[in-house]
């Protein structure tokens, strides 16, 4: 089990938003609203050993910040928000590690397999991370989110379904979009049921308060899910999670800085 860190940008700056309350015209409700630029986090996890963290861009207005957090850690993190057949090769040679891709896959609520071949292509089996964030359904299944979580899909994150999909990424990018920035714990029966069948590298992300659900998360994720940490953790304005019991826990060799 790893620590991914992340780097969430909004209208050009790092927060922490609370998940689902991204809308059009509309303030999310926002947990943390750093002061210091994206490079200060990217080189902070550069120098700590943690590589394959999340750069996310949540709307627009966010190209600069992550090409300067990319930047500061070249092929160390992973680049989200907007990725597409047509863009993915440009945020690779701007310095992604892999590209992260949600809506340009699911789209008017199903899987639409065309563009999910395509994204494949452009960007390289290896070199592309497909988002499954999801909630559960009336039924108990947990589908697939898009559109800022607001539109649930018919694509269940089944054994079946990580499977087919193993084909054509490198890992799996799975917030539990009902609990995210809510701190008020992790999913359990989730990151049992991904423990159980993941087939390829998976982080899990959603509801982490303290280093209490770090444990649960390795013990019924049985120690094969990475996961992630924001708002409680105290690099952005948490209590429930040090990032230096992370460094302890987790740290692995710094890369050298370019």
């Amino acid at each position: 089990m790893r620590f991914r860190p992340c780097i969430d940008l909004h209208e050009g700056r790092v927060k922490q938003i609370v998940g689902g309350t991204l809308r059009d015209g509309e303030a999310p409700q926002t947990n943390f609203n750093s002061a210091l630029p994206p490079a200060y986090y990217a080189e902070m996890y550069r120098r700590d050993g943690f590589a394959g963290g999340h750069v996310i861009m949540l709307g627009p207005g966010n190209e600069e910040a992550a090409t300067e957090a990319l930047t500061a850690y070249p092929s160390g993190l992973h680049l989200g928000g907007g990725i597409n057949a047509d863009n993915a090769t440009l945020w690779l040679e701007r310095g992604a590690g892999s590209v992260i891709a949600t809506s340009f896959v699911f789209r008017d609520g199903q899987l639409q397999q065309d563009n999910l071949e395509r994204l494949a292509e452009a960007a390289g089996r290896d070199h592309l991370v497909l988002d499954l964030s999801c909630a559960p359904d009336e039924s108990g299944r947990y589908v697939v989110a898009t559109d800022r979580w607001q539109q649930h899909t018919d694509f269940e994150v089944s054994a079946a379904n990580l499977e087919m999909l193993a084909a054509y990424c490198c890992e799996f990018l799975i917030h539990a979009t009902q609990l995210e920035g809510r701190q008020t714990g992790v999913d359990e029966q989730l990151i049992a049921r991904l423990g159980d069948t993941t087939p390829l590298p998976t982080t899990y992300a959603g509801g982490v308060r303290s280093m209490a659900d770090v444990d649960r998360i390795e013990r019924l994720g049985q120690n094969r899910l990475d996961y992630t940490v924001g708002s409680a953790l105290d690099l952005f304005g948490g209590s429930g999670v040090k990032y230096t019991e992370l460094v302890k826990r987790h740290g692995g060799m710094p890369q050298e800085k370019p």
